[in-house]
């Protein structure tokens, strides 16, 4: 096929009025002439590389493409039909960096440059970086970007001269990206060819395009071409520390309990990566709550709770004390765990296209399987613009079905996960387990923007389908796209927990070594409230939680939600409290404060002793009535010096120093890393799987990374 034959079809195609599909199609054949043309006259295409990206792509179409310009020479042919069409290929494959319109024009000499229309800095254009195939057609081809990964900006040629230019125009580009009548057949040729299910290899799930034009903020330099980079999509929630509070006027404290592990797991990745974390992805209690402790338990699941607390000097100031608050969940035999109905909610979007998300994503839920028992149920949900069933409810006896499912995940597509939660969660119904653990566990790198994606929408959907009794798990995988924010929402409201899988390793602790605490709860609506003596405390302030606060009246309400605790799971809280009379105290004394009306617990000759009232409730799994434990809190309770604290306490004492100060918290300002990794190292203890000791890393990395 020669060139002047596609030319002379491309004459006959492209008339000005020509529909947006026939120039398109037009195009592809020139194209395809030039690389056989390429191929066979290799003294041209060095001077081809320099003209395919110019700026000649609104040129092309112009009708100046007449029976007059076939006339001209092969090799000017040659140079300049396929220029445009391989400037849109480079620019949608690679996404061209700054560079200057001179470099761009490679070999041209001056006079062939200036006959051409100057290429200048039109607007940013979002496009997929996928080249097209063989002769699809622009609209085809748009139907095949719409499925890739929306978040890479490449520019694109402003509109030039109307004296140069076609009707084919941004209005007909729009036509062909935006669901119009230039694609419709194209889209539902696509459409109607695509997979129930998205996610699932070799076939790839197609979404409805998106709309790809948007407007530049700002020109940049004169001649030179722009990428704009999307900003860090990583998303956290605005959560100021817990101030600090005076007993007279505010005596109680009210908080969720709270099992999730994601905040020290990013840290983590932070700091190994050479960065110091955003101080907002910093929870303190998360960080805390990370580590396993030997704290004591209950003796039966009568009362699935214990309650030890340990009164201590501060390390970080002399002048006030630590009231350390240890929890410990009731830890249930292996082998009376129920049964289990567990349903993957796998995202399979284009963004999770890289090593550590999908890849690990699926070797961390092959982890899960093995652990599981024979008896339990897998189902398998995957989202990308559409939800589909990979895998119906299938017992774990059928192992390697469910592994062989989990294999064939592949990314592809935009992120509809509101659809995604609804599929799961009907699959979870249909396969419920009376007096078992039916769960969902979400696994995504970040936001949901197909559908409804807002977080109180999709807080909305999680808090109707938890009343089915079917819990929630969601696990974050990689950066730049991570919604912590989101997770922390769902999580909180779908009766579950949050957790950021960054290594295999990190999956076996959350999914293996500690599957009974994330699968088998063992209470719910778990609240913590504590009330503090003002005859002998002046102030408090609670590390930790501020995204789990409560309302003093919430206590009492079992129609609100808070926390659930898996067996044998620890929670621990730790407030600095500042005893009457200690010249740390912030506030001053009420001028009108009720001086006449005497403390509740002065009166109380049986509770003068006490420093503050530790009060629990929670519910048992498929009731709806509370229960409470409480604990009181004297001096029998106080050590006299840090170093008499029992080895866990101390070594929780100095992660929640660490968390305070990767968050600024003002009260740690001048204790320094050294003296945390000191504590650290003289209360680590056994550390059987390392945790403490890669805990004591990150401190250094995170004291050398400060100094920078």
């Amino acid at each position: 096929m020669t060139v002047d034959k596609e030319l002379e079809k491309l004459s006959r195609l492209t008339p000005p009025a020509a529909t947006p599909e026939a120039r398109a199609r037009a195009l592809a054949a020139a194209m395809q002439a030039f690389d056989t043309a390429e191929n066979n006259a290799p003294a041209a295409q060095g001077n081809a590389k320099g003209w395919r990206q110019s700026s000649i792509i609104n040129w092309i179409w112009s009708p100046i493409m007449n029976k007059k310009f076939l006339a001209g020479s092969a090799l000017a042919t040659l140079l300049v039909i396929p220029a445009a069409g391989y400037l849109t290929i480079e620019l949608t494959r690679n996404g061209s960096p700054i560079v200057d319109q001179t470099e761009i024009a490679g070999d041209l000499s001056k006079s062939e440059a200036s006959k051409q229309p100057a290429a200048t800095v039109g607007q940013p254009v979002t496009i997929a970086p996928q080249a097209p195939a063989g002769n699809a057609s622009l609209a085809e081809q748009s139907v095949a970007d719409a499925q890739a990964p929306q978040d890479k900006v490449a520019p694109a040629l402003a509109k030039p001269d109307s004296s140069q230019t076609s009707e084919f125009d941004a209005n007909d580009i729009a036509a062909l990206t935006n669901k119009p009548e230039g694609s419709a057949a194209a889209l539902g040729a696509a459409k109607r060819s695509a997979p129930a299910a998205p996610g699932i290899a070799p076939q790839r799930q197609l979404a409805e395009p998106m709309a790809a034009i948007a407007p530049s903020p700002a020109p940049p330099a004169e001649g030179r071409v722009q990428i704009q980079l999307d900003p860090d999509r990583e998303r956290f929630a605005n959560a100021a520390a817990n101030p600090i509070k005076s007993v007279a006027t505010d005596p109680v404290s009210t908080f969720s309990a709270d099992v999730d592990s994601a905040s020290y797991a990013f840290v983590r990745r932070s700091l190994t990566g050479g960065a110091m974390p955003d101080p907002l992805s910093v929870r303190v209690e998360e960080m805390i709550n990370y580590f396993p402790y030997d704290w004591p338990g209950p003796d039966n699941a009568e009362q699935p709770f214990k309650a030890t607390v340990t009164v201590m000097p501060t390390p970080w100031n002399h002048d006030t004390e630590l009231m350390h608050v240890a929890i410990k969940g009731y830890d249930i035999a292996p082998a009376t765990t129920p049964h289990a109905n567990l349903v993957f909610l796998i995202d399979v979007s284009g963004s999770m296209d890289e090593p550590d998300k999908l890849p690990l994503l699926k070797s961390a839920f092959r982890l899960l399987v093995n652990r599981l028992k024979p008896d339990d149920t897998v189902s398998i949900v995957t989202y990308a613009g559409n939800a589909g069933t990979v895998l119906t409810p299938t017992r774990v006896a059928e192992k390697s079905k469910i592994l062989s499912a989990i294999d064939r995940l592949e990314a592809g597509g935009s992120t509809g996960g509101a659809e995604g939660i609804e599929a799961a969660y009907d699959l979870a119904k249909q396969g419920f387990v009376k007096d078992g653990v039916n769960r969902v566990m979400l696994a995504t790198d970040g936001d949901f923007n197909v559908g409804p994606s807002s977080d109180e929408d999709l807080k909305r959907i999680i808090e109707e389908r938890r009343k089915d009794g079917i819990f929630l798990t969601v696990l974050g995988f990689g950066r730049g796209n991570l919604n912590d924010s989101l997770m922390q929402t769902l999580a909180q409201n779908g009766n579950g927990s949050a957790a950021y899988i960054d290594t295999l390793a990190e999956a076996q602790k959350t999914l293996v070594e500690e599957a009974g605490s994330t699968l088998f709860p063992i209470a719910s609506d778990v609240k913590f409230q504590v009330e503090f003596n003002p005859e002998r405390i002046a102030e408090y302030r609670l590390i930790g939680y501020e995204t789990r606060a409560l309302k003093r009246e919430d206590f009492n309400n079992d129609r609100v939600d808070a926390g659930d605790i898996g067996s044998g799971h620890s929670v621990t809280a730790i407030y600095e409290i500042t005893p009457k009379g200690s010249p740390a105290v912030m506030n001053d004394d009420l001028r009108y404060g009720a001086a006449d009306k005497a403390p509740a617990a002065a009166a109380d000759s049986a509770h003068h002793g006490e420093l503050a009232f530790v009060k629990m409730r929670y519910k048992k799994p498929g009731e709806d009535k509370s229960a409470l434990i409480t604990t009181p809190v004297d001096d029998n309770n106080a050590v006299t010096t840090l170093d008499a604290a029992p080895q866990d306490v101390r070594f929780s004492v100095a992660v929640a120093a660490f968390g305070q100060k990767l968050s600024h918290v003002a009260a740690v300002d001048t204790y320094s890393y050294q003296a945390i990794a000191d504590l650290a190292a003289a209360s680590r203890g056994t550390d059987a799987f390392g945790y403490r000791s890669d805990f004591l890393g990150l401190v250094r990395l995170a004291d050398g990374l400060s100094q920078r």
